[in-house]
C-alpha cells in the first residue's frame, strides 16, 4: 500500500511538473518567435495613413488567443478597436488620411454602419479617404462608398445583387438516421425549429424574413445612394442586373467606383496626396498599431462608463468550452455586473449586446443581474448585429436600448427541441424494456446507446400524450415569463408585448417603431445618452470584461490540461468521459431563445 501512494504521489507530481516545464517552454518558443516589437508603442510620424482593413470577420471585440498565429487562420478584428483607431486618426496631425482595403468582409450590416459613421466624422477634418478593393461584398462596399476616391482592380470582382437568407432543411436527413425531432414550442413566428422538421419555410417565416430583409436593404441603398450620388431606384435596377461578375467596365460606368487602378497605382495617388517623392515610402498604421497611440484630449477622471460586452450563444455554464469565445456565460457575467454594481467610480454601465439568444434560463438569470445593476445605477443597451430572444431578454430591463437601424432584434418566443431515436435503435437492432415506480419514471430518461461507441443524446423513444402536454407547459410557463420581462422592462402590457412577440424578427428601424428599442445609433449614442442619465459630463471609459492577455491565457490552458491528467488518474478516461458528459446535460436548457438568422 505504501508503494502504491508513493507511485501515486510520483504520477501526480510529474503531471505537475510536465504541464509548468510545458507552459515554460512554450513561453520561450513563442518568446522566440514573436516579434520583441509587437506589444511596444507605437510611434507615429509625420505623413501617416492609417489603413483600415475591409477583409476577415469584424466582431464587437477581438479575442487574442495563443498559437493563432501558427494556424494562420482568418484575420479576426475589434469592432471596438476599428472605431476606436478611426477617431484617434481624425485627431491626430501626423495622421493625414485613411486608406481602405476592401476584400471579402464578414460582418453584419450593424457593424459596417458603425464603421461607415465613424468614416463620415472622420471625413469632418478634411482628411482624405482612399478605398481600394480586388473585391468588394456588400458589406465592404457599403463601408467602402463613403471614400472619395473609390477604386477597384481592372480584373477585379464587385458583388451587388441583392441581399438574401437561406436556410439548409436538415429534416429528410434525420429522416435517414431514424432520428425525429419532437417541436415545443410558443410563437407562430418562432422558426429556429423548422430546418428539423420542415422541408421549406413556413408562410409566416417567409414573410418575416422578407419583411427584415426589405428594410434592411432599404437602409444600405439609401446611405449608398448618398455617398454616391446614384439614385437608389437605379441601385435597385443594377442589382436586378446581377454586377456580380460583371465586366469592370460596367462597374465603373454605373459609377459605383471612380476609376479601375492596381495597387500601386493606388499607392503612389496617397503618396501624391501626402506630396512624397517617388522614393520615399508610406508611413502605414494599421488598427493594431493605433492600440497603444494616446490622444492628446485623453484623461482619467474618476467618474467611469463602464462598456460591458456581451456577444455570442449564451448559455449557464462554459462546458469545457476552449478560452469560451464566442458564447455569453451567464456565471461570468452575473459575476462581472455584480462587480460593476460594487464599483463606485462606475456612474452607468453601457451593455452592448450581440447575440442571437441560447438558454433561456441563462438568460434569466442575466436578465435579473442587470435589473439590480439599472435599480443602483443607469444601464443602456447598445445592440450589435443582432439583440434577438435571448439577446433581447437580456437588454429588456435597461433604461434605454439603442440599436442601429440594420440591428435584428426582437424574436420573442421560446422553443424546446427534443431529438427521438426510435426509428435509430430499430435500425441497429437494440430493444428496450423497463420498469419503474410511477407513471412517468422514466420521462426523458432513456437514450440510445449505439454498441461500442457508448451513450448517445438521443431518446431511445418519442414522447406519449402525456408526457408532451408536460414538456408543452414548460415552454409556455418559459414564454409567460419572457413576455413578463420584457413588459415589464419596456412598460407595456403583457399582451402588448405578445403581439409583437410570437417569436417575430424586427429590424432596429421597425423595433423603434413598435417600441422594442427607444433610439437608433451606436456604441457611441448609447454613452451620451448613460451619461445624461447618470448626470455626468466628464467621464472616462471602461471596457469589460477585461481582457486576458496573451501569457494568462496560455497559463490558463495549461492548468486546465493538468487538471484534466490528474482526473485521468484517479478516476480513469472512461469515468472522465462520463463526467463530462454529465456536466453537458446538467447545463442543458430544454427552454431555448435562438433566432437563427444570417443575411447575405
Amino acid at each position: 500500500m505504501k508503494n502504491f501512494f508513493t507511485m501515486l504521489f510520483a504520477s501526480i507530481l510529474g503531471v505537475i511538473i510536465a504541464g509548468i516545464i510545458l507552459f515554460f517552454l512554450s513561453v520561450a518558443f513563442i518568446t522566440g518567435v514573436v516579434s520583441p516589437g509587437d506589444k511596444s508603442t507605437f510611434i507615429l510620424e509625420p505623413k501617416t495613413v492609417l489603413e483600415v482593413d475591409l477583409t476577415g470577420i469584424i466582431n464587437d471585440r477581438a479575442e487574442e488567443k495563443p498559437f493563432d498565429f501558427l494556424l494562420n487562420e482568418i484575420k479576426v478584428y475589434g469592432l471596438n478597436d476599428v472605431i476606436s483607431a478611426i477617431k484617434k486618426a481624425k485627431d491626430n496631425d501626423k495622421i493625414e488620411g485613411i486608406y481602405l482595403k476592401a476584400g471579402m468582409l464578414q460582418t453584419g450590416f450593424a457593424s459596417a454602419r458603425q464603421i461607415r459613421d465613424a468614416l463620415l466624422s472622420f471625413k469632418e477634418s478634411g482628411k482624405f479617404i482612399v478605398a481600394y478593393g480586388d473585391q468588394y461584398t456588400h458589406n465592404s462596399y457599403y463601408i467602402a462608398s463613403v471614400a472619395n476616391p473609390v477604386y477597384m482592380n481592372p480584373e477585379g470582382i464587385f458583388s451587388f445583387q441583392g441581399l438574401s437568407m437561406n436556410i439548409q432543411f436538415e429534416k429528410g436527413f434525420y429522416e435517414k438516421l431514424g432520428v425525429e425531432w419532437q417541436v415545443f414550442k410558443v410563437g407562430t413566428f418562432k422558426s429556429a425549429v423548422e430546418p428539423y422538421t420542415m422541408d421549406k419555410m413556413s408562410d409566416a417565416n417567409h414573410e418575416q424574413r422578407a419583411s427584415i430583409l426589405n428594410d434592411i436593404w432599404d437602409t444600405l441603398l439609401a446611405d449608398i445612394s448618398e455617398s454616391r450620388n446614384i439614385p437608389v431606384q437605379t441601385l435597385n435596377q443594377y442589382a436586378d442586373e446581377c454586377m456580380t461578375f460583371a465586366d469592370p467596365q460596367v462597374i465603373l460606368a454605373n459609377q459605383f467606383v471612380d476609376s479601375l487602378k492596381y495597387k500601386d497605382e493606388v499607392d503612389a495617388y496617397i503618396k501624391k496626396q501626402l506630396a512624397l517623392t517617388d522614393g520615399e515610402d508610406l508611413n502605414i498604421a494599421r488598427v493594431n498599431n493605433i492600440k497603444s497611440v494616446h490622444t492628446s484630449i485623453e484623461k482619467l477622471h474618476k467618474d467611469k462608463i463602464a462598456v460591458l460586452f456581451a456577444e455570442g450563444t449564451i448559455i449557464d455554464d462554459e462546458q469545457g468550452q476552449f478560452f469560451n469565445s464566442g458564447i455569453i456565460t451567464a456565471k461570468k457575467y452575473m459575476a462581472e455586473i455584480n462587480k460593476l454594481k460594487k464599483d463606485t467610480a462606475v456612474k452607468a454601465v453601457v451593455f452592448r449586446v450581440n447575440s442571437r439568444g441560447g438558454s433561456a434560463f441563462a438568460s434569466e438569470q442575466i436578465h435579473h443581474a442587470v435589473k439590480v445593476l439599472n435599480e443602483v445605477k443607469p444601464v443602456v443597451v447598445s445592440m450589435g448585429d443582432y439583440a434577438a430572444s435571448g439577446g433581447y431578454y437580456i437588454s429588456a430591463p435597461a433604461r434605454k436600448i439603442v440599436a442601429e437601424p440594420t440591428t435584428i432584434t426582437g424574436s420573442i418566443g421560446i422553443f424546446g427541441l427534443i431529438p427521438s431515436g426510435a426509428s435509430l435503435a430499430e435500425k441497429i437492432g437494440t430493444t428496450y424494456d423497463r420498469v419503474g415506480t410511477n407513471k412517468f419514471s422514466d420521462f426523458a430518461r432513456e437514450t440510445v446507446n449505439i454498441p461500442l461507441l457508448g451513450a448517445g443524446l438521443v431518446l431511445s423513444r418519442p414522447f406519449n400524450a402525456d408526457e408532451s402536454a408536460i414538456m408543452q407547459a414548460y415552454i409556455e410557463r418559459g414564454y409567460d415569463t419572457f413576455l413578463s420581462r420584457c413588459a415589464e422592462g419596456r412598460g407595456k402590457t403583457k399582451e402588448e408585448i405578445d403581439s409583437i412577440g410570437q417569436g417575430r424578427i424586427w429590424s432596429g428601424n421597425q423595433a423603434l417603431s413598435n417600441g422594442l428599442v427607444d433610439e437608433l445609433g451606436g456604441i457611441d449614442k448609447a454613452i451620451e445618452i448613460a451619461a445624461k442619465l447618470a448626470g455626468i459630463e466628464q467621464y472616462s471609459i471602461g471596457e469589460y470584461p477585461k481582457e486576458k492577455d496573451f501569457f494568462s491565457q496560455l497559463m490558463e490552458e495549461s492548468m486546465k490540461n493538468t487538471e484534466t491528467r490528474i482526473l485521468e488518474i484517479f478516476t480513469g478516461k472512461e469515468a472522465l468521459k462520463q463526467k463530462q458528459m454529465l456536466n453537458v446535460w446538467q447545463t442543458f436548457d430544454v427552454r431555448q431563445a435562438v433566432a437563427p438568422v444570417v443575411v447575405n
